[in-house]
């Protein structure tokens, strides 16, 4: 764990290190945007389950159920009680292990269509929140797309669409489901689109061709072997324009 501070992020996010962990964690979160983006992924993710899977209440049966396999009562202990024998004590290990397999199981499932929009259009608005929406500043291609390369796996396909009214500014690199993936920056007049290209491995396999979440629409498709995802506040009418420039549009 110490190796890879990527794995003490859950903890920190879940408050489980100790103030002098917690202390080193924020400071190599001040100068990893890596770590930070990491950060920000499971706060978005931490949101989505939140939002999208609120709390069930265990059925009684299943709560006395796991009450007589760990040995609990619900009548009051009375002093001097016995305590639990070495087989409820294994019980409770056996219930442990089982909750924690399937938690595991949960967060290393692979994301839903929902929940990678929902990391996508968080991205964004990261960006926007950000002092500068992108990592490297340039409207020439051939200056872009360079970048990429040692960054991610794959520098995306990077084409000038400033004629059809959509100006290329830039591109950085954004961290979906743990993926470090490109993502170009282009602009329609006041408002800013953010095309970012996902390996088709890392993508749901139904993935809906336009949503709107929060107010913020999304467009999706899939060529050659990359999924683009393109995501912005402009009209959907307009947004369909950049998609439709872009896949037209020669390199």
């Amino acid at each position: 764990m110490e190796n890879d501070p990527r794995l003490l992020v859950h903890a920190y996010v879940d408050g489980e290190l100790d103030p002098a962990h917690a202390l080193e964690l924020e400071r190599q979160l001040a100068r990893d945007p890596a770590l930070t983006a990491e950060r920000e992924r499971i706060d978005a993710l931490r949101q989505v389950i939140k939002e999208r899977l609120p709390p069930v209440p265990v059925p009684l049966v299943l709560a006395r159920r796991i009450e007589a396999a760990v040995g609990a009562s619900r009548t009051p202990v009375r002093p001097f009680s016995v305590p639990p024998s070495w087989r409820a004590l294994a019980a409770s290990v056996i219930v442990a292990a089982g909750l924690a397999s399937s938690a595991t199981w949960f967060e290393m499932r692979p994301a839903p269509a929902e929940a990678t929009a929902d990391m996508v259009v968080a991205s964004h608005l990261r960006a926007l929140m950000a002092p500068q929406p992108i990592d490297v500043v340039s409207s020439d291609r051939h200056t872009v797309k360079p970048w990429f390369s040692g960054r991610v796996t794959e520098a995306p396909r990077v084409v000038d669409l400033s004629q059809e009214g959509f100006p290329l500014i830039g591109g950085r690199v954004d961290v979906i489901g743990r993926t470090p993936v490109p993502t170009l920056v282009y602009r329609r007049r006041q408002h800013l689109i953010s095309l970012m290209a996902l390996p088709s491995s890392q993508s749901p396999i139904e993935i809906p061709s336009e949503r709107t979440i929060a107010g913020y629409h999304i467009v999706t498709w899939i060529e050659d072997g990359v999924t683009y995802w393109a995501v912005s506040d402009v009209a959907m009418p307009d947004l369909e324009s950049f998609v439709r420039a872009f896949r037209e549009t020669p390199v």
